[in-house]
Formats: C-alpha cells, structure tokens, sequence
C-alpha cells in the first residue's frame, strides 16, 4: 500500500468514527447526564489528543484564530452535545444529528454569501432541498406535515434550536477558520475549551452527581475515543491523502451516522426517515460539486 492509500484510509476511518459520534454521545448522557456526561466526553477525548496529537504551543496561532475560531468550535460542540444529551429520546436524538448535518450546505451559502462571485443558479434548490430533507425527517412517518413538523419541534424547542444553531455555528467556523488557522490545527487546545466550558455548565447546573459503572465507563472511553481518534486520523489524512476522494465520503457522513445510531441505539428507522437522510445526503454533495474548485 502506497503512502497516498495509507493516508486515505486514516481519512476513511477518521469518517467513520465521526459517524458513531451521536449514538455514543447519546449512549453516554443518558446514563452520566446531559452536560456531566458531555463535559466526561470531552475531557477524556482531550487527554487522548493531546497525547497523541501533543499541545502545540499557543504563539503558533493568530489570536484572532485562537479566539474566534476557538469560541465557533466550543459553542458548536456543546450545542451538538445538549441537543443529543436533552433530546427527549433515542430517536430524537438521531434527528438531531440529522438536523447537524445541515451544516455542508450552510457553508456552501455563507461562502456565497461572502462572496461576490458568481454561482451556478442550480445551487439554491440543492440548498432547499437539504432544509426539505431536514423537514420531511423531523415530520414522522407521514411526510412533510407543518403540523407534526411543529409539533414535534414544540415538544423539546431547546433541542431542536441547539442542533439548528450548533449547524451555523460549524458552518461559520468552516469558513472563518480557513482565512485564519494559515494551515494551522489547535484542534486540542479546542477540545480543553469545550471541557473546560462543559465543565462551568455543569457546576452551575441542577445535575446530580456523576455515577459511573462498568457500563457508563465503556460507553465514555469508546465515545471519547472515537470522537479524538477521528480527529487524530483527519490530521494525518490532510496531508498527502486522496482529498477529492475523502471529500466526496465525507458527504456521506449522514448516511453513515443514521446507519450508525440506529444500530448502535437499537432503533428501527422508517422509509420516511432514510428519505430525509438521503435528501440532505444529496443536497450536501451536490453543493460541494456545483462550488468546489477544479
């Protein structure tokens, strides 16, 4: 296997893991709580990256990448972690994570938004069709319905309006941090600011105290290791690996998560459900194809 292949496949595995990331935040919360459980996550995931990632030193990064970029990635990652840990069940918490996903076309509208160049017209209803997606998921089993859609959305607002938020909020990191990281990653330094912010949260919070058994600790060192171990295998990916290839797998991601959580979570999903995933599915790669650059 040649060091190209090599590289790709840290990729491949590094999308991989992500995709288990909500069933396992979720298997977690549910038994070490909502922000406890998150804030555990978090911090054993940091301690993983910085032991085999390191902690690069802080004057290696712009201040304005530090700050800027460093509060878009804690407050998406604490608004993705509540929204799975609050959600009022399993299944509602996998339509979180497809809620989450809306964040690939959301990039694609900021960029466009930012940009003043001029953009194919096919854009806007690839664009549309991933917010259709989201809405036909969250309906239920008979389609598209405002009522069920509002409904549902009113039986856990907070949850809904963190999954919907923390989506901007990545796809906002996504196109700032580009101009400002300058090729650089404190991807770990990140990860110490989400626990840290996790942790204050939880101190001032009405959750009982951590109770940890066998099961629970399982759940953690699997959650905390896939979550830092795909971070950890992307790194290396970026450097000489097949990005046209891992771009176009990375699309896919919702597909994966959704097939993920519901064997994970023991969930059976209906057609209705899987429609939604494949519509966001779509809309995300057919942004990035209709943008990226050649």
């Amino acid at each position: 296997m040649n060091t190209t292949h090599k590289y790709t496949l840290a990729g491949c595995m590094a999308i991989l893991l992500w995709s288990t990331n909500v069933a396992f935040i979720r298997n977690v919360t549910e038994q070490l709580g909502p922000i406890g459980g998150a804030a555990m996550i978090y911090t054993v995931s940091a301690t993983l990256l910085a032991i085999f990632i390191g902690l690069p030193n802080l004057k290696r990064f712009s201040i304005k990448y530090l700050i800027l970029g460093g509060a878009l990635f804690v407050s998406y990652e604490m608004c993705l972690a509540l929204a799975l840990g609050m959600a009022n069940d399993r299944h509602q918490a996998v339509e979180m994570g497809v809620i989450n996903y809306l964040w690939p076309s959301l990039t694609v509208l900021l960029a466009v938004l930012a940009s003043k160049k001029s953009v194919n017209p096919a854009l806007y209803p690839a664009m549309a069709l991933s917010f259709f997606g989201v809405a036909w998921t969250v309906s239920g089993e008979d389609g598209l319905s405002i009522t069920q859609l509002t409904t549902n959305i009113a039986s856990n607002p907070i949850s809904y309006c963190l999954a919907f938020v923390g989506a901007f909020l990545w796809a906002t990191y996504c196109n700032l941090t580009k101009r400002l990281a300058k090729g650089e990653n404190a991807i770990t330094w990140f990860f110490i600011g989400t626990a840290i912010a996790l942790w204050i949260k939880y101190a001032f919070s009405n959750e009982p105290a951590l109770t940890f058994s066998i099961d629970a600790s399982i759940d953690l060192v699997l959650a905390a290791t896939a979550m830092g171990a795909g971070y950890a295998l992307w790194n290396i990916a970026i450097i000489n690996g097949n990005m046209v290839m891992l771009a176009t797998m990375s699309y896919f991601t919702p597909i994966f998560s959704t097939f993920f959580s519901a064997m994970l979570l023991d969930l059976e999903l209906t057609a209705t459900f899987w429609q939604g995933v494949i519509m966001v599915t779509i809309a995300s790669l057919t942004c990035w194809v209709l943008t990226r650059k050649r």
